[in-house]
C-alpha cells in the first residue's frame, strides 16, 4: 500500500482573530495543516515543545511576547532554525523591515495584504 504524502504545515501566530480565521482558511484551501496560535507566549510555548512546522506566519505586534522575539528565539533552536517565517504586520516603515529581518525573518508582507500575493511568497518560500 501506498503511503500518503504528508501535507505541508503552517503555523500561524496572529492575535486579531478575523485574519487568524482568514489565514487558516486560506492556508487550508491551499493544502496545509493550519495550527493556529493567538498570543506570543503560547507560541513561544509551541516553539519549544512543538516539531517545527514547514513555514510559519507571524504577526510582530503580540500580546506577551512579540514577533522579534519569537522569531530570535526559533533561530536559536536547532529543530526550527530553517524555517522560513514570513512576517505579517501593519508596521510598513523600512526600519521595521529591517528589524524583522535582521531578526531573522525570511519575508515580510504588511497589512493589508492580498491573499494572492501571500500565497505567492509562501510557494516561493516553500518551493511548492
Amino acid at each position: 500500500m501506498q503511503q500518503e504524502q504528508a501535507l505541508p504545515s503552517a503555523l500561524v501566530v496572529e492575535d486579531d482573530i478575523h485574519i487568524g480565521q482568514l489565514l487558516q482558511f486560506m492556508l487550508g484551501r491551499s493544502g496545509y495543516r493550519v495550527t493556529l496560535i493567538a498570543d506570543g507566549q503560547a507560541a513561544q510555548d509551541h516553539i519549544l515543545s512543538q516539531p517545527a512546522p514547514t513555514v510559519m506566519l507571524l504577526d510582530v505586534m503580540l500580546p506577551h511576547v512579540d514577533g522579534l522575539q519569537l522569531v530570535a528565539l526559533l533561530r536559536q533552536q536547532p529543530a526550527w532554525e530553517r524555517v522560513p517565517v514570513l512576517m505579517l504586520t501593519a508596521k510598513a516603515q523600512e526600519r521595521d523591515i529591517a528589524r524583522a529581518l535582521e531578526a531573522g525573518a525570511t519575508d515580510y508582507l504588511v497589512k493589508p495584504f492580498l491573499p494572492e500575493d501571500l500565497l505567492a511568497r509562501l510557494r516561493a518560500l516553500t518551493g511548492g
